[in-house]
Protein backbone atom coordinates (compact mmCIF):
# COMPACT_ATOMS: atom_id res chain seq x y z
CA UNK A 1 0.00 0.00 0.00
CA UNK A 2 1.58 3.52 -1.15
CA UNK A 3 1.80 5.27 2.17
CA UNK A 4 0.01 8.91 2.45
CA UNK A 5 0.56 12.18 0.27
CA UNK A 6 2.45 9.90 -2.25
CA UNK A 7 3.59 12.50 -5.46
CA UNK A 8 2.33 10.55 -8.97
CA UNK A 9 4.95 10.97 -11.71
CA UNK A 10 5.11 10.30 -15.36
CA UNK A 11 8.21 10.50 -16.93
CA UNK A 12 10.05 11.47 -20.53
CA UNK A 13 13.58 10.82 -21.85
CA UNK A 14 14.93 9.74 -25.23
CA UNK A 15 17.75 8.17 -23.31
CA UNK A 16 16.99 4.63 -22.05
CA UNK A 17 19.72 4.85 -19.41
CA UNK A 18 19.04 8.24 -18.18
CA UNK A 19 15.38 7.44 -18.07
CA UNK A 20 16.13 4.12 -16.25
CA UNK A 21 18.23 5.89 -13.15
CA UNK A 22 16.02 8.69 -12.79
CA UNK A 23 13.63 6.25 -12.70
CA UNK A 24 15.24 4.43 -10.12
CA UNK A 25 15.75 7.14 -8.25
CA UNK A 26 12.58 8.44 -7.97
CA UNK A 27 10.61 4.96 -7.69
CA UNK A 28 13.29 4.30 -4.45
CA UNK A 29 11.66 7.60 -2.65
CA UNK A 30 9.01 5.76 -0.17
CA UNK A 31 6.79 9.40 -1.01
CA UNK A 32 6.52 8.67 -4.88
CA UNK A 33 4.88 7.06 -7.26
CA UNK A 34 6.35 6.43 -10.83
CA UNK A 35 3.11 5.87 -13.00
CA UNK A 36 5.31 5.80 -16.75
CA UNK A 37 8.42 6.38 -17.78
CA UNK A 38 8.43 7.05 -21.16
CA UNK A 39 10.90 7.35 -24.27
CA UNK A 40 9.59 9.65 -25.98
CA UNK A 41 7.20 12.79 -26.22
CA UNK A 42 3.90 11.80 -27.68
CA UNK A 43 4.09 8.88 -25.90
CA UNK A 44 4.41 10.88 -22.57
CA UNK A 45 1.81 13.56 -23.32
CA UNK A 46 -0.57 10.51 -23.74
CA UNK A 47 0.35 9.67 -20.61
CA UNK A 48 0.04 12.97 -18.67
CA UNK A 49 -3.41 13.18 -20.32
CA UNK A 50 -4.79 9.55 -18.83
CA UNK A 51 -2.86 9.38 -15.49
CA UNK A 52 -3.18 13.04 -14.95
CA UNK A 53 0.31 12.90 -12.46
CA UNK A 54 0.89 15.41 -9.83
CA UNK A 55 4.66 16.09 -11.42
CA UNK A 56 5.79 15.41 -14.67
CA UNK A 57 9.96 14.93 -15.41
CA UNK A 58 10.40 15.65 -18.70
CA UNK A 59 13.41 16.37 -21.20
CA UNK A 60 12.92 19.28 -23.29
CA UNK A 61 14.73 17.72 -26.45
CA UNK A 62 13.07 14.61 -27.31
CA UNK A 63 11.45 12.96 -30.64
CA UNK A 64 8.15 13.37 -32.04
CA UNK A 65 7.03 15.94 -29.39
CA UNK A 66 9.56 17.93 -27.05
CA UNK A 67 9.18 18.79 -23.76
CA UNK A 68 7.87 22.62 -24.47
CA UNK A 69 5.40 20.81 -26.56
CA UNK A 70 3.95 19.02 -23.95
CA UNK A 71 4.42 21.67 -21.08
CA UNK A 72 2.01 24.11 -23.65
CA UNK A 73 -0.31 21.47 -24.00
CA UNK A 74 -0.58 20.86 -20.51
CA UNK A 75 -1.73 24.82 -20.07
CA UNK A 76 -3.83 25.06 -22.42
CA UNK A 77 -5.89 21.97 -21.66
CA UNK A 78 -5.71 23.69 -17.84
CA UNK A 79 -4.07 20.19 -16.56
CA UNK A 80 -3.15 20.06 -12.89
CA UNK A 81 0.47 18.31 -14.03
CA UNK A 82 3.09 20.58 -12.84
CA UNK A 83 6.35 19.94 -15.46
CA UNK A 84 9.83 20.18 -14.42
CA UNK A 85 12.59 20.04 -17.05
CA UNK A 86 15.48 17.99 -16.55
CA UNK A 87 17.93 18.47 -19.40
CA UNK A 88 21.66 18.53 -20.42
CA UNK A 89 22.26 21.49 -21.75
CA UNK A 90 19.11 24.22 -21.85
CA UNK A 91 19.56 27.40 -24.86
CA UNK A 92 18.84 30.37 -22.86
CA UNK A 93 15.82 30.59 -25.24
CA UNK A 94 14.37 27.40 -24.10
CA UNK A 95 14.77 28.38 -20.05
CA UNK A 96 12.65 31.91 -20.87
CA UNK A 97 10.32 30.25 -22.60
CA UNK A 98 9.71 27.13 -19.72
CA UNK A 99 9.31 29.70 -17.45
CA UNK A 100 7.76 31.92 -19.23
CA UNK A 101 4.89 29.50 -20.12
CA UNK A 102 4.53 27.88 -16.78
CA UNK A 103 7.06 25.18 -15.96
CA UNK A 104 7.88 25.11 -12.38
CA UNK A 105 11.34 23.70 -12.16
CA UNK A 106 14.92 23.61 -14.09
CA UNK A 107 17.53 20.52 -13.51
CA UNK A 108 20.51 19.76 -15.04
CA UNK A 109 21.20 16.48 -15.47
CA UNK A 110 24.68 16.67 -13.62
CA UNK A 111 22.98 17.68 -10.33
CA UNK A 112 22.75 15.46 -7.43
CA UNK A 113 20.68 12.67 -7.09
CA UNK A 114 19.22 14.39 -3.73
CA UNK A 115 18.72 17.58 -5.67
CA UNK A 116 16.04 15.59 -8.23
CA UNK A 117 14.70 14.27 -5.31
CA UNK A 118 14.20 17.92 -3.71
CA UNK A 119 13.11 19.31 -6.53
CA UNK A 120 10.45 16.91 -7.21
CA UNK A 121 9.09 17.45 -3.52
CA UNK A 122 9.63 21.00 -3.46
CA UNK A 123 7.36 21.37 -6.63
CA UNK A 124 4.89 19.04 -6.07
CA UNK A 125 4.32 21.46 -2.08
CA UNK A 126 3.30 24.50 -4.72
CA UNK A 127 7.04 25.72 -4.92
CA UNK A 128 9.32 26.81 -8.30
CA UNK A 129 13.00 25.19 -8.49
CA UNK A 130 15.19 27.58 -11.12
CA UNK A 131 18.78 27.98 -10.18
CA UNK A 132 19.25 31.97 -9.83
CA UNK A 133 22.64 31.13 -11.68
CA UNK A 134 20.48 29.85 -14.73
CA UNK A 135 17.42 32.06 -14.60
CA UNK A 136 20.25 35.42 -14.46
CA UNK A 137 22.32 34.66 -17.00
CA UNK A 138 19.42 33.44 -19.38
CA UNK A 139 18.16 36.83 -18.68
CA UNK A 140 21.29 38.83 -19.18
CA UNK A 141 21.97 36.99 -22.75
CA UNK A 142 18.01 37.77 -23.82
CA UNK A 143 18.92 41.31 -23.28
CA UNK A 144 18.19 42.20 -19.82
CA UNK A 145 20.71 43.19 -16.93
CA UNK A 146 21.45 42.43 -13.78
CA UNK A 147 20.58 45.10 -11.44
CA UNK A 148 20.80 45.91 -7.63
CA UNK A 149 16.73 45.16 -6.75
CA UNK A 150 16.43 47.99 -5.16
CA UNK A 151 15.49 50.11 -8.17
CA UNK A 152 13.66 47.25 -9.59
CA UNK A 153 11.10 47.44 -6.53
CA UNK A 154 11.04 51.16 -6.40
CA UNK A 155 9.62 51.34 -10.04
CA UNK A 156 6.89 49.65 -9.46
CA UNK A 157 3.68 49.85 -7.24
CA UNK A 158 2.61 47.89 -4.59
CA UNK A 159 -0.21 46.28 -7.09
CA UNK A 160 2.46 46.43 -10.14
CA UNK A 161 4.75 43.97 -8.10
CA UNK A 162 1.55 41.90 -7.20
CA UNK A 163 0.70 41.34 -11.09
CA UNK A 164 4.70 40.35 -11.88
CA UNK A 165 4.41 37.52 -8.67
CA UNK A 166 1.25 36.02 -10.77
CA UNK A 167 3.17 36.35 -13.82
CA UNK A 168 6.21 34.78 -12.30
CA UNK A 169 3.63 31.89 -11.20
CA UNK A 170 2.99 31.32 -14.91
CA UNK A 171 -1.37 32.79 -14.37
CA UNK A 172 -2.58 34.21 -17.49
CA UNK A 173 -3.86 37.50 -17.98
CA UNK A 174 -7.34 36.41 -17.44
CA UNK A 175 -6.54 34.04 -14.21
CA UNK A 176 -4.41 36.99 -12.91
CA UNK A 177 -7.54 39.25 -13.26
CA UNK A 178 -9.82 36.84 -11.35
CA UNK A 179 -7.36 36.53 -8.63
CA UNK A 180 -7.05 40.07 -8.23
CA UNK A 181 -10.77 40.73 -9.05
CA UNK A 182 -10.24 43.42 -12.10
CA UNK A 183 -10.61 42.78 -15.66
CA UNK A 184 -8.19 41.28 -18.05
CA UNK A 185 -8.05 44.68 -20.09
CA UNK A 186 -6.93 46.14 -16.50
CA UNK A 187 -3.73 43.56 -16.41
CA UNK A 188 -2.98 44.52 -20.06
CA UNK A 189 -2.87 47.87 -19.42
CA UNK A 190 -0.52 47.32 -15.84
CA UNK A 191 1.79 44.55 -17.83
CA UNK A 192 2.29 47.29 -20.43
CA UNK A 193 3.05 50.52 -17.79
CA UNK A 194 5.66 47.39 -16.14
CA UNK A 195 7.35 46.73 -19.08
CA UNK A 196 7.69 50.72 -20.06
CA UNK A 197 9.33 50.98 -16.25
CA UNK A 198 11.82 47.92 -16.38
CA UNK A 199 12.43 48.96 -20.08
CA UNK A 200 11.52 45.10 -21.35
CA UNK A 201 10.20 44.02 -23.88
CA UNK A 202 7.92 41.28 -22.90
CA UNK A 203 6.17 38.91 -20.81
CA UNK A 204 9.31 35.72 -21.35
CA UNK A 205 11.69 38.82 -19.91
CA UNK A 206 9.38 39.94 -17.02
CA UNK A 207 8.61 36.57 -15.93
CA UNK A 208 12.89 35.77 -15.93
CA UNK A 209 13.29 39.14 -13.96
CA UNK A 210 10.74 38.25 -11.34
CA UNK A 211 12.38 34.99 -10.86
CA UNK A 212 15.83 36.39 -10.17
CA UNK A 213 14.46 38.59 -7.68
CA UNK A 214 11.63 36.25 -6.26
CA UNK A 215 13.07 37.04 -2.67
CA UNK A 216 13.54 40.35 -2.81
CA UNK A 217 10.18 40.99 -4.49
CA UNK A 218 8.14 38.76 -1.67
CA UNK A 219 9.82 40.16 0.71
Amino acid sequence: MLPPQTISLVLADDHPVVLHGVAGILRAQPDMNVLAACSDGSTAAQAIRQLVPEVAVLDVAMPRLNGLDILSSVVNDGGKTKVVFLTAVATDDQILAAIANGAKGILLKDAAPDSLVDCVRSVAAGKQWFPTDLVEAALRHDGGRRADPSPFLHKLTAREQQIVLLVAEGLSNKDIARRIDVTEGTIKIHLHNIYEKLEIPNRTSLTALALAYQHPLRG
